[in-house]
């Protein structure tokens, strides 16, 4: 958490994962997969080759095709049901209202934000835009906004508190305050948000908002989650894409996400 000159706080990207899929199955005599075996350890890399072998029931594999071969015939051929069994969660912080809008655009996504209604954001951090974050005058401007939007807020709360002086329950009054003077807090203002998703969910989040095309900071949001915890977590799902550093002019480069396309097995 930075803080300029003059107290604006200035949020930071942080990324945590918060749960996974796990494969737990322990039946195995008596039935079809008795014979199967991967050569993967990773839950999620088990359990899409587990869903797409079921299909099929293939589980012999005379030929020895390992855990990585077999998932990338399965996106070649964009067999993606068998990705959507496994998932993760992870918590945002440092993240900008104005990205979370975007982010919960994403409706396979399972959602769970601050709330504005119940929290004080008196004292709220912000996300300044990647464009921005180097910039004197942005920055002095956006200090600006900070100190008005502050002490507005605060005393819109005052001012609500007065008009709600009769109703009896405190709690009621101080959440009809702060939601009603929350009309003025900016895009900027910090937010955390837990987001939950299947493989095939958070693919189709890392190739539209890895993009170049992306809005900025939701494209560093993505390119850090598909980074730190989705390829650590299944690489095997993720093996056709990339983290491709673009050129943005002005002397501006940017890390985005790519995804290549890949040979299906005859």
């Amino acid at each position: 958490m930075g803080e300029a000159a003059t107290g604006m706080r200035v949020a930071q990207l942080r990324i945590w994962k918060v749960a996974q899929t796990s494969f737990v199955l322990d039946a195995w005599d008596g039935v079809p997969w008795a014979v199967w075996q991967t050569d993967s350890a990773r839950d999620a890399e088990i359990l899409a080759e587990y869903a797409g072998r079921l299909c099929y029931q293939s589980w012999s594999n005379p030929s020895g095709r390992s855990n990585e071969a077999y998932l990338r015939n399965i996106l070649a051929q964009e067999h993606f049901s068998v990705v959507e069994h496994a998932g993760f969660t992870v918590v945002l912080t440092g993240v900008s209202r104005s990205c979370t809008h975007e982010l919960v655009r994403h409706r396979h996504f399972s959602f769970s934000q601050l709330s504005q209604r119940f929290y004080n954001e008196e004292d709220a951090a912000v996300v300044v835009p990647p464009l921005f974050r180097e910039d004197p005058e942005a920055l002095a401007i956006l200090e600006e906004v900070y100190a008005t939007t502050r002490a507005a807020y605060r005393r819109l709360v005052e001012l609500a508190q007065r008009r709600l002086e009769g109703l009896p329950d405190r709690r009621l009054r101080r959440k009809r305050a702060r939601e009603a003077a929350r009309c003025v807090l900016p895009n900027m203002t910090e937010t955390h948000i837990v987001v939950t998703g299947n493989h095939r969910s958070w693919r189709e989040f890392f190739e539209k908002r890895g993009s170049l095309h992306a809005d900025a900071e939701i494209r560093e949001v993505a390119v850090r989650i598909f980074q730190e915890v989705a390829r650590p977590l299944a690489p095997h799902l993720y093996q056709d894409f990339e983290v491709v550093r673009r050129e943005l002019g002005a002397g501006g480069v940017a890390d985005t996400l790519e995804r290549r396309h890949l040979d299906a097995d005859e």
